[in-house]
């Protein structure tokens, strides 16, 4: 059995190293499963950004609209939706969403 053994020695070494080499290529915390993974939260986070960004946009141009340039038109659209405010003779309609 030991002369077996020695006569296979780099085989079975090679054989073990391979697997070793195999399997931390694959799994891991720097295997390719493990880049996949990191690749998809990246443009996740990235989509994430973008839209977070169009929001803090929108909201500093609404912010402005109320500060800078004080825009009554604005104003008052946000009444009407905040407060359903009317004036005399208005009618309002509401529509309501079934979802």
């Amino acid at each position: 059995m030991i002369e077996k053994v020695k006569k296979n020695y780099f085989l079975i070494i090679g054989t073990f190293l391979f697997l070793y080499f195999f399997f931390n290529l694959l799994d891991g915390e720097r295997g390719l499963l493990s880049l996949i993974k990191k690749e998809n939260l990246l443009t996740k986070l990235k989509l994430d950004e973008k839209l977070l960004k169009n929001e803090i946009q929108n909201l500093e141009f609404k912010n402005s609209l109320l500060t800078k340039n004080f825009d009554k038109d604005y104003v008052e659209t946000l009444l009407r939706e905040k407060f359903i405010y009317s004036m005399n003779n208005e009618k309002i309609y509401i529509l309501k969403n079934d979802n």
